[in-house]
Order: C-alpha cells, then structure tokens, then sequence
C-alpha cells in the first residue's frame, strides 16, 4: 500500500521522532493531542493536529474511537502508534484495521498473542527458548500465588500479564509481602494497561537484561539487529541503554539473536520488535522474559550501530515492502549508548517534577544525538510519563562512546525541573559501569546518589548570572502580529555530580513536610490518590504505607514520619491532590500521666 499520510497516534518524544522521519520521506502528518498538549512540541511540528480530549491518557491517548476518528478525520493511510499508549493494544490494532488504515506494527492476534506474557511464555517453550520457572497461567487468588511461590522457590516477582515497561511489577522475598504484592502490582497494572491480571515468576538474583532488535516483513523474511544492554534500571524501569551489549560470550550471543529471530518467525511477525531475555552473567543461563511488539525507547542506540533508520523500516514494511537487506548484509560498527532524561530529582527517591523547562539547551558535536520531545519553554506535563528526552553518543568502541555521553550530559543545561542527567553522569563515570561488573539492581543496591554532590537548586544559583533570551513568541494582537522575547536565567558552569560511596538506596520520604518530622505528612506534587492503606484509628508505625499516590505514570508511597495514630484522613481513592495538600493527620502516643516532655 502507498502510505501517504501518518497519524501519530502518541506524544511527546516518540511522536517528534515519528514526524521527523516522516517529513524525511515526504509524508504528511496528522498529530493527536490532549488538552493539556494542545500547545506541544509534536503539535507544532505536525502538519496538522486533532484534539483527542481532555488530559487525563484514559480520556485521550488511551481512547481508541476518539484516535481512529481522528484518523479518518485527517485522511490518513496509516496509524503508527510509536511505544506505550496504545503500541500494545490487540484492540486498538484491529480497530485500525478494521477502519480500513494500516497499523504500523504486527497485526492484532500477533500483538495478543505476545503482549500476554504468560501466552509468551508458552510460545517460548515450544521454539525451545529458555523461560524461568513460573505460574502456568495468571492468579487467580492469593492462595494459589502462595503455592506457585513456595514451588518455584523465593523469591519471586508478580509481574503484569499485559503491558510493560516495568509497571505492575513487584519483588517479593517472603510469604509475608505477597498479598500486598499482589494487590498493588494488579492495581498498578489495571490504571497503566487496563488489564488487572498478573502473573508469578521466579526471580532472578543479579542478571543483566539484554534484548534483541528483529524487523521482519510480509514475505516471510525475519533479520535481527543486534543486542542491547539495559541493566541500568530503577523499579525495572530502564534508564541507560547500550548496543551490542558488552562482554557476552559469543555462544551466549548468538544464541541470544537466533532464538528471538525464530521466535518472531513463529508468530508470524512484523514490523519492529523486541525479544527481552535475563542473563546469567556467572554461567551464561538465559531466560525469555518478554516481547515487546513496537519500537523501543531504545531503538536509537540500534540505529546508530546499524545504520537503520528503524521508523522508516516499520513504515516501509507496514506498507508492504519487503526487507530490502538479508541477515548477512546486517553490519554492527562501533558502540552507542543511552541515557533517559526524565523531570525526576535523582536525590529525592527519583521523585517526579514536573513543570515548565524554561530553559533547554542540548549538547552538540559529532557523534551525540539528542531525541528531545520539548524545547525551551514548554512543559512538562504532571499527566504522563515524565521522561522528555534522550541523550545518545556514539564511538568506535564502548569507552569511548560512554566518555562521549558523559561529556554530553556535562553540556546539556534544562532549567526549570530537575533531571536524571546529572545522576545518569555519574552512574556512567562510575567504576562498574566502565568494567561491565553492573547488573539489573546495581542502581537501587549500590548506586546511591551522594547528597553533598546534588546540584544547586536554580534560585541557589547567583542573581549575577548573565541573562538572556530563552525563546521569541509571536503573538496576535488587534494591531497585528507582536514578536515578545521571553528572557531566563543562564545555567551555572561546571556543576560536578558523582555516586555516593555508600552502598544502598537513598531513599527519601515522598511526603515528608518541610516542618520536619511530626508533622502532616501531604502530597509531593498534584497526584490522583490510587489507595488509601490505613484507617482512622489505626495505630502505625515510622515508615509504615499511609496513602499511595499516581503521577506522571508512577506510584508514589507516601509514609508516616511517626508512629502513632492516624487521627484524621483527608482523602479518598480516587481524588485528586494538588502539591502541598494534607493527606492524614498522624498522632504520637500520649505520654503517660506524670511524665515530663522532653
């Protein structure tokens, strides 16, 4: 088929990337937005824009008729879905089909066949790919994830049985935290896929997490691009991605890139997609994790070794094309890696911020790539992902490409939110990351950021800091168009950030209040409360679980300073909270009568 016109069916990085490969083809673009990116990056960058809803993702991104009546809307010939949203949706897959258009991705039986990571699991099995001990099947009540855990041994991990990219996933170590496991890993999976059901896995002490890049079309031909490394991880959340991964065995290796080629011969598969294996580092065991049906966050380090433009090959095979290359013509030259810029501050438990960037200047020079979904003086949006951009450098061999994106993670400035980058700097300087000793809890076990290198807060910074223009507006107005300079500060120079030597996580309260310990503990940032823990009257104790909070797509538990009673809640699942806001009143014990305070 003839793809003319594209609809981004997404936001953000992704959909800028979509649109500027499509502008490189000569394809028209059709971007969907939420109220609350009305203003955004990949509206303006499109050639036309339809608005979806409101911002809630449910209410928008995730709303199936609203993007094909877009779709229609704007005359478009294929959707690309782009990753997360709705990239793995059986559902919306065929409803794309069935309205006449092209989904840029493997066809929706594919899509449900793989995106049910237990009906993975058992096409694993039957191409002969390794798959660690598990429950045949999702739970169905605590009881049996009790007896499939004391089977397969502790501990284990409750995993989501639909969607990825580490949400609804919990690591339990005793029969003591399996229930709660149980029920916030279903939980979280029901709000970010729409899909409750979870599954149980054994889990696996200290691997690396590798992957492998396939691209296959409708003629049958299946090719794989090579291997990723993405052990650096928080809450299995990948934050430093690199290709090909470093120091495998090339048995392990090759093993590796055959099974994910056969399993995607298996089912049929096309487009761009990701077979997802643990690695044993100590013995070279491997298991099949998952298969991600749509492009990675990661696919730029795969391009920067391979040559590929991966969006142009998912829309040439979408549209029929065969592969124009066969497995011997694939070349790896050199190293690439990754690193996630998402609006978190590293030094408060990776706490989401989100907010206007006023100020965003990204690193220069040959070899560094710079994926951005903003520019200055766009915001950050509280409602989604709070991961904007990605920073990559390439070399002809792993040092130097880790010594390249450190030194551009040194010149990239974003003023307004706090960022991993300065965190991700530090974790590629480190010495474990340099030798390849690291593995997939290195980060939460090892890797904690050092609070007397945390970077200065903006208003620390000198007012002597030279101004300068951040952006221009033009503006109409009833005597014609007015063109406004928006001013801001200039970031200081030199700022120096490096891991702590302590090991173990920093981890910080997310609802501490600034009075200091004792007092209400309130909300981080504007959240929807997902599950109050306590009742009135409950006695707690320092650290036990008062309220859980959802922002920008991640969990936040936020705990008592005391223990005590809980007087008084405010709040109920299901509200919204604004930033600041008191969520429960927690009392200390009364002293008994007689006794002097303190």
């Amino acid at each position: 088929m003839d793809i003319r016109t594209v609809l981004v069916a997404n936001r953000g990085e992704i959909a800028v990337r979509i649109i500027r490969t499509c502008r490189e083809l000569g394809l028209r673009t059709a971007a969907v937005h939420s109220d609350a990116d009305a203003g955004a990056l990949h509206v303006r960058m499109a050639d036309e824009a339809y608005r979806i809803g409101t911002a809630p993702a449910r209410e928008s991104y995730l709303s199936v008729a609203a993007i094909v009546a877009a779709a229609q809307e704007a005359g478009a010939d294929a959707v690309h879905p782009g990753y997360g949203m709705l990239a793995e949706d059986a559902g919306f897959a065929q409803a794309v089909a069935d309205a006449g258009l092209v989904f840029v991705g493997p066809s929706a039986e594919v899509i449900a066949r793989m995106g049910d990571k237990v009906a993975a699991r058992d096409v694993a099995r039957s191409c002969g790919v390794p798959v660690a001990p598990g429950s045949p099947g999702t739970i169905s009540d605590p009881a049996q994830a009790h007896a499939v855990a004391e089977r397969i041994g502790w501990p284990v991990v409750v995993k989501a049985s639909f969607g990825g990219g580490g949400r609804g996933m919990r690591v339990v170590h005793d029969p003591a935290g399996l229930d709660t496991a149980l029920t916030a890993a279903a939980r979280e999976a029901g709000a970010a896929f729409g899909r409750p059901e979870v599954h149980l896995e054994r889990y696996l002490e200290r691997p690396r997490h590798v992957e492998v890049q396939v691209l296959a079309d409708a003629h049958g031909n299946v090719v794989h691009l090579g291997d990723r490394d993405c052990s650096v991880q928080r809450r299995h959340q990948k934050l430093v991605e690199e290709a090909p991964a470093p120091d495998l065995p090339a048995g392990v290796r090759d093993r590796l890139r055959d099974d994910a080629a056969r399993l995607a011969r298996e089912v049929g598969y096309l487009g761009a997609g990701t077979v997802e294996f643990l690695v044993l580092p100590g013995t070279g065991e491997y298991f099949f994790l998952e298969m991600n049906t749509r492009l990675q966050v990661e696919h730029g380090v795969t391009e920067m070794v391979t040559g590929l433009d991966l969006v142009a090959a998912q829309l040439a095979v979408a549209g029929g094309e065969k592969l124009w290359f066969t497995q011997d013509d694939v070349r790896l030259d050199g190293h690439a890696i990754q690193a996630r810029i998402a609006a978190e501050d590293p030094w408060e438990s990776f706490r989401p911020a989100p907010g206007r960037v006023a100020t965003l200047v990204t690193p220069q020079g040959p070899w560094v790539r710079c994926d951005m979904g903003i520019e200055s003086g766009d915001a950050v949006a509280a409602e989604y992902d709070s991961m904007f951009g990605k920073v990559l450098a390439r070399g002809p061999d792993r040092d130097t490409a880790r010594r390249r994106l450190i030194a551009a993670l040194d010149e990239l400035r974003v003023e307004g939110v706090p960022t991993t980058a300065p965190y991700l700097r530090g974790v590629l300087a480190s010495a474990e990351f340099a030798a390849v000793v690291h593995d997939t809890g290195s980060l939460e076990r090892d890797w904690a950021p050092d609070p007397a290198l945390r970077p200065a807060a903006p208003q620390a910074r000198a007012a002597s800091t030279a101004a300068r223009p951040a952006r221009r507006v033009r503006i109409a107005t009833d005597r014609g168009p007015v063109e406004v300079a928006i001013y801001g500060v200039a970031p200081a120079q030199g700022t120096e950030v490096a891991l702590s030597d302590r090991p173990g996580r920093a981890d910080v309260s997310a609802g501490r209040a600034a009075d200091g310990p004792g007092a209400p503990p309130t909300a981080p940032m504007d959240a929807t409360v997902v599950a109050v823990a306590v009742e009135e009257g409950a006695a707690v104790a320092a650290g036990d679980v008062l309220v859980v909070l959802e922002a920008m797509k991640m969990e936040i538990e936020v705990r008592s300073e005391i223990t005590g009673t809980v007087e008084t809640l405010h709040v109920t699942a299901g509200a919204s909270v604004a930033a600041g806001t008191i969520l429960a009143e927690v009392t200390p014990p009364s002293r008994p009568s007689g006794q002097a305070a303190p």
